[in-house]
C-alpha cells in the first residue's frame, strides 16, 4: 500500500522537526486523528479506495507546521507539501488534488463539500466530544500563548464557548455518539466562565476596597505632616499642597478650605486629561483631607527646623505616594503640568519646576531665606519618598548587554532570572588597532529592578566575563511592563 510507505516518514518528520511549543498540533495529534478518520469511514461504509485518500490526507493535515510553527495557514503549507512528495510514492495527480481539498476542509471554519470532507473534518475536531476535550484545549492555549497570542484564562473560556456553540458534526456517526458529551463540555467551559467571572467580581470589589482604604491612611499621614509640622512652624511644601499653605500664612484663610478649593479646578481637568476613576478618586481624596484637616486640632511635635524640613517632607511624601499606588493624586500639580504639557513645549518636569520657584520665591520674600530654604528641603524629602512608596522596590532598570555568548546568556535571562528580553541585530567590534575586524551579534535589552542588578550581572559574568554591560534608569515610559513614573 502506497500509504503504508509513508507513513513512518511523515510521522518520524512531525516528531522531530515540530518544536516543542507546538504541544497541541504535534504528531500525536496527527496519529488521533488518523485513528477517528478510519473508525469514522469504516462506520460510514466509505470504500477502501477513499479510505486511503482519506488516510493519507489525515496523515498530511498538519504537516505545514514542520516549515512554519504558526496556525495560520497551515493547511495551505500541509497542501503544498503533500503535493510535493506524493508524486513519488505513486499517488496520481487526481488522487492528489483530492487529497489536497480533504486538507483544505480542516481550514475553520470548516465548510465541508462531500462525505469524505465531513468525514476528515469530523475526525480533526472529534475530541470536542470526548472526556479529553479539557486537555486537548489546555494543550492548545498553550499553543496559542507560545506564539505570542495575549490569551487570559477568562478570555480563553469565552472563545471555547463561542466555537463549541457554532460548532457542528457533520457525519451520522460523530452526531450520535459525539454531539451529546460535546453539549456537556460546553456546560462546564460556560459554568468555569461564571465563576470566573465572579471571581473577577470578588477580586475586583476587594481591589476597590483596599484601593479607599489606602487612600484614607494616606490622607491621615498627609495631614499629620500639615498639622504637626508643617503649619505649626511656617513652612512650606511645593505644588498645590504648598500655594495652599502659602495663602494660609498670607491672608489666614481656613486651610482645609484653601486646599479643597485649589484642587477642584484640577480635578475637573483631570477628568478630562487622566479619566474618571482618577478624577473620582482624586475628589474623595482631596475631600476626606480637607475633613480630616478641618477636625485634627494642630500639635507642634518638634521646634528642630531640620528636623520638621525632613520628618515634615518625609509624612508628606508618605501620604501623597500612598493616594498615588492607589490611583489618586492627593497635590493635583501633576495634573496641571499634564494639561500645560500639551500646550507648551515644555516637559512635566519643567513646568512643575517652575511653579514651585515661584511658590519657594514668594516664601523667601514674604517670611525670610531660611525659611524658604528649609521648604525646599521639605520639599526633596517629599518628593524622594513619593518615588519610593510609588515605585519601591519595582523601580525599573534597562539593561543593554553585548557578548560573543548572546545565545547562552538569553537563555539564563529567561530560564532563569524569568525575565523577557528583547533582541536587536548589531555589529560588535570595530577597536582601535583593528577597526577592519566586526562580527554581526545579538544586542540583548532587558527590564529588570534595581535590586536585580547584581544578580544580573554575576549571571552574565558566570557565562562571558568580557561581556559589555549598561544599565539606566527609566524614568518615564509607557506600555508593557514598565509604570510611568510620578512627579510629586
Amino acid at each position: 500500500m502506497r500509504f503504508d510507505k509513508i507513513y513512518d516518514l511523515v510521522i518520524e518528520k512531525l516528531k522531530i522537526e515540530i518544536p516543542t511549543s507546538i504541544s497541541y498540533h504535534n504528531y500525536q495529534h496527527t496519529i488521533n486523528v488518523l485513528e477517528h478518520t478510519v473508525y469514522l469511514a469504516e462506520n460510514e461504509q466509505i470504500a477502501k479506495s477513499s479510505v486511503e485518500l482519506l488516510k493519507t490526507a489525515a496523515l498530511f493535515h498538519d504537516t505545514g507546521f514542520i516549515f512554519e510553527p504558526k496556525s495560520e495557514g497551515h493547511e495551505l503549507r500541509s497542501r503544498n507539501f503533500a503535493q510535493e512528495i506524493l508524486p513519488e510514492y505513486g499517488f496520481s495527480e487526481a488522487d492528489i488534488e483530492v487529497i489536497g481539498e480533504l486538507i483544505m476542509a480542516t481550514k475553520l471554519p470548516q465548510n465541508p463539500q462531500n462525505k469524505l470532507q465531513e468525514i476528515i473534518c469530523d475526525a480533526d475536531l472529534y475530541y470536542l466530544g470526548t472526556d479529553n476535550y479539557t486537555k486537548n484545549s489546555d494543550k492548545l492555549v498553550a499553543e496559542f500563548r507560545a506564539e505570542g497570542r495575549q490569551v487570559s484564562e477568562a478570555n480563553w473560556c469565552e472563545i471555547q464557548v463561542d466555537f463549541l456553540s457554532r460548532h457542528q458534526f457533520f457525519t451520522d456517526t460523530a452526531k450520535k455518539e459525539l454531539e451529546t458529551k460535546k453539549r456537556k463540555n460546553l456546560k462546564k467551559i460556560e459554568q468555569k466562565m461564571k465563576n470566573l467571572k465572579k471571581q473577577g467580581e470578588t477580586s475586583k470589589l476587594q481591589g476597590y476596597i483596599q484601593e479607599y482604604l489606602m487612600i484614607a491612611f494616606g490622607v491621615l499621614i498627609a495631614a499629620i505632616a500639615l498639622k504637626g509640622f508643617l503649619v505649626p512652624n511656617h513652612f512650606f511644601d511645593g505644588g498645590v499642597t504648598g500655594l495652599s499653605l502659602l495663602i494660609h500664612e498670607l491672608y489666614h484663610v481656613n486651610l482645609a478650605l484653601v486646599i479643597v478649593l485649589m484642587n477642584i479646578p484640577l480635578i475637573a481637568t483631570g477628568y478630562f486629561t487622566v479619566g474618571k476613576t482618577f478624577a473620582i478618586k482624586t475628589f474623595v481624596a482631596v475631600v476626606l483631607l480637607g475633613i480630616v484637616l478641618q477636625t485634627l486640632p494642630v500639635f507642634d511635635l518638634t521646634h528642630d527646623k531640620l528636623l520638621i524640613s525632613i520628618f515634615g517632607g518625609v509624612f508628606l511624601g508618605l501620604g501623597v505616594g500612598l493616594n498615588m499606588r492607589a490611583g489618586a493624586a492627593l497635590d493635583g500639580i501633576e495634573v496641571l503640568a499634564l494639561y500645560t504639557l500639551k500646550r507648551t513645549s515644555f516637559t512635566i518636569t519643567e513646568i512643575i519646576l517652575g511653579i514651585n520657584i515661584i511658590i519657594f520665591s514668594i516664601a523667601a520674600f514674604k517670611f525670610g531665606v531660611e525659611t524658604a530654604l528649609y521648604s525646599c528641603l521639605t520639599y526633596f524629602a517629599a518628593s524622594r519618598t513619593i518615588d519610593y512608596v510609588v515605585e519601591g522596590l519595582q523601580a525599573f532598570t534597562g539593561v543593554t548587554i553585548i557578548s560573543s555568548e548572546s545565545e547562552l546568556i538569553k537563555y539564563e535571562l529567561v530560564n532563569n532570572l524569568k525575565r523577557g528580553i528583547t533582541i536587536y541585530k548589531g555589529e560588535r567590534g570595530f577597536l582601535p588597532e583593528t577597526f577592519e575586524v566586526s562580527a554581526d551579534c545579538d544586542i540583548i535589552f532587558t527590564v529588570i529592578t534595581r535590586f536585580e542588578l547584581r544578580k544580573l550581572k554575576n549571571l552574565i559574568y558566570e557565562v562571558d566575563p568580557n561581556a559589555f554591560v549598561f544599565a539606566n534608569t527609566i524614568k518615564e515610559a509607557s506600555g508593557g511592563i514598565i509604570s510611568r513614573k510620578q512627579h510629586h
